[in-house]
């Protein structure tokens, strides 16, 4: 199945605690049905003391969003977003297409 969100993409989230929230895509995990998001989604491990870090401590780890609760950014002025589509183009070639701009071709 193509991706309706790839990396690099500007995505609003769009329900949850972090609702509003506009962020660019770092990756994708396809089997989880998440992505990464550049600032967003950051939590704190406790580290058991271990002989590689005998002091222990705490870590900052990076937690992925559900990709059902992101929407694409097609204008960043006014941070408005589409569902995403797909489409043959003229060459034939599959494309994505921006579904509340009239089907307009996501670059």
């Amino acid at each position: 199945m193509a991706a309706r969100i790839k990396k690099g993409d500007k995505v609003k989230i769009i329900a949850g605690s972090l609702k509003g929230t506009t962020a660019v895509v770092e990756s994708v995990l396809v089997k989880k049905n998440a992505a990464l998001l550049e600032g967003v989604g950051t939590a704190t491990r406790q580290m058991k003391p271990s002989r590689l870090n005998p002091m222990g401590g705490s870590k900052t780890i990076h937690t992925p969003v559900d990709l059902s609760k992101l929407a694409l950014v097609i204008d960043e002025k006014t941070s408005k977003t589409s569902r995403v589509g797909h489409s043959k183009n003229a060459d034939g070639a599959k494309v994505r297409v921006a579904r509340q701009a009239k089907n307009k071709e996501i670059k």
